[in-house]
């Protein structure tokens, strides 16, 4: 005689029982499994802590700062900026028109040159609460966004300038006033040509001749590091500007691709 998996239960509890236990198995699996957030972590951190340039390396004129024990620790210092409640209402409120207004005379000037176009599909980096974005579009370049740390809907997305969370050769203009706030310049770098299409413009605002602020990761003190970091793009401007304590406004652009076989 066969013995009941379930013996002297009445029938309509059978199923219950059984879902009960295959449930009690499925989590007793799960609690062997890290964090979800320590995968992302740990995948991160490995993407991103890869060897520098050699060159690069090896500059004197661009030197990245110590202080961090984990990519995590200069996540968090990046966000005590970024989500500060007294920054963010300056940045949303007084700061506003005065910043748009400042970026959108930046921007015109690089229309008049022939470097941006309504039709350029463009990319803010480090864009905070999106004032470049709003000046982008308000000259005419509707096909604008901006990525941070924390996003700012609607002008602003979720991301990490480091990994950018967009496909390759997606836009046709990227701009950033935020290299100093790179652990990895390299990174930052690559990321902006891989997401730039060929023949794409990269416009950089960095501090040449005065230090930035206790956020930032990085020290610049020319701009040769930046054209060795650049290897898939050719410098086509460089001229002095007066950009919210940045000096130097560096332009590059994509080489296209050699279609010659």
């Amino acid at each position: 005689m066969k013995t009941s998996v379930i013996p002297n239960l009445p029938l309509p509890l059978k199923p219950f029982i059984l879902a009960l236990f295959l449930s009690l198995i499925f989590l007793t699996f799960l609690s062997f499994q890290p964090p979800l957030h320590r995968k992302i972590t740990t995948f991160r951190t490995t993407l991103l802590q890869s060897p520098p340039p050699s060159k690069s390396n090896t500059s004197d004129d661009l030197r990245i700062r110590s202080g961090y024990p984990s990519y995590e620790s200069y996540i968090q210092h990046q966000l005590k900026k970024t989500l500060n409640p007294k920054l963010r209402k300056i940045w949303t409120t007084r700061d506003w028109n005065r910043k748009v207004r400042v970026f959108a005379d930046f921007f015109r000037s690089l229309k008049r040159r022939n470097l941006l176009s309504n039709s350029s599909k463009s990319l803010c980096v480090g864009a905070r609460v999106g004032q470049e974005v709003e000046a982008l579009r308000s000259i005419g370049i509707g096909d604008s966004v901006g990525l941070d740390l924390v996003p700012h809907p609607p002008l602003v997305l979720e991301g990490d300038f480091h990994a950018q969370p967009f496909d390759n050769e997606t836009f046709d203009f990227e701009f950033s006033n935020v290299f100093d706030h790179a652990l990895f310049p390299w990174k930052f770098v690559g990321e902006i040509e891989r997401t730039l299409k060929p023949g794409g413009v990269c416009v950089l605002h960095v501090s040449l001749s005065r230090r930035a602020d206790k956020y930032s990761a990085n020290d610049l003190y020319s701009v040769g590091p930046l054209v060795e970091l650049f290897n898939e793009s050719v410098v086509v401007d460089v001229r002095n500007v007066d950009g919210f304590g940045l000096d130097t406004e560096v332009v590059f652009r994509k080489k296209k691709k050699d279609i010659r076989s």
